[in-house]
């Protein structure tokens, strides 16, 4: 019995030895992250335009999307770093509440777009922990293309397409790496991000249906990392 509890403590010791001699970030190194991002745009902002006069009622807004996103963080010393944020394409559907236009609620188009942010980042803990709490705040830019208006609200009015404008704003995140061992971890954040785009159809009538989104999204990332 004396045995088996004194393996028993050794092997919770040798345990509790691995996890806190992980180191977590240091000067230098660069954290890669991988995982599953979901794009959760906010609910959008006033009514779309006409040949610029507002249409009584209406609306639109983006769909969530999900896709894979990918983060690069060089740590300039132990408690400050600079990430990039990329990912492959995400794609939304634009639905629309027309309004007194009398269409109903309507798949208005769809969009593809690319959200690099560029971030700076702070880590409060000593770089003896394994947890990792991090703060950062930066910059957006949303790039929007492959833009569709919807066989269905082209055979309500005429045949149309869809032009959404690229996007500058500020963004803010909040995230936790765990470290498994000296290279591998775990990580979990979210990003919100500013983002307003001008979104217009042009009909082969010469109507023009305009809004300008704010589309405002918050991003929930979990991820697998590795330090080089």
């Amino acid at each position: 019995m004396k045995n088996r509890n004194a393996l028993s403590l050794a092997i919770s010791a040798a345990l509790l030895l691995g996890a806190t001699t992980a180191t977590a970030h240091e000067a230098g190194d660069l954290i890669v992250r991988a995982g599953v991002a979901s794009v959760q745009p906010g609910s959008g902002s006033g009514p779309l335009n006409l040949n610029n006069s507002a249409i009584a009622n209406s609306s639109a807004f983006a769909e969530d999307d999900e896709s894979l996103g990918i983060t690069a963080t060089y740590m300039l010393t132990d408690n400050w770093g600079i990430e990039l944020l990329a990912a492959t394409p995400f794609e939304h559907d634009i639905t629309a509440n027309t309004g007194a236009l009398g269409f109903g609620t309507i798949n208005a188009g769809s969009t593809k777009h690319l959200p690099p942010t560029l971030s700076v980042q702070y880590f409060p803990m000593d770089n003896s922990s394994v947890v990792q709490p991090y703060v950062g705040l930066g910059v957006n830019y949303t790039l929007f293309f492959s833009e569709e208006a919807s066989s269905t609200l082209q055979g309500a009015v005429a045949p149309a397409t869809l032009d959404i404008d690229d996007s500058i704003g500020l963004a803010a995140e909040v995230g936790v790496d765990y470290s498994i061992d000296d290279n591998w971890l775990v990580n979990a954040s979210v990003w919100y991000a500013d983002i307003d785009a001008d979104a217009t159809f042009t009909f082969s009538n010469g109507a023009t249906l305009s809004k300008k989104v704010e589309i405002d999204p918050v991003v929930f990332m979990l991820s697998v990392g590795y330090k080089f």
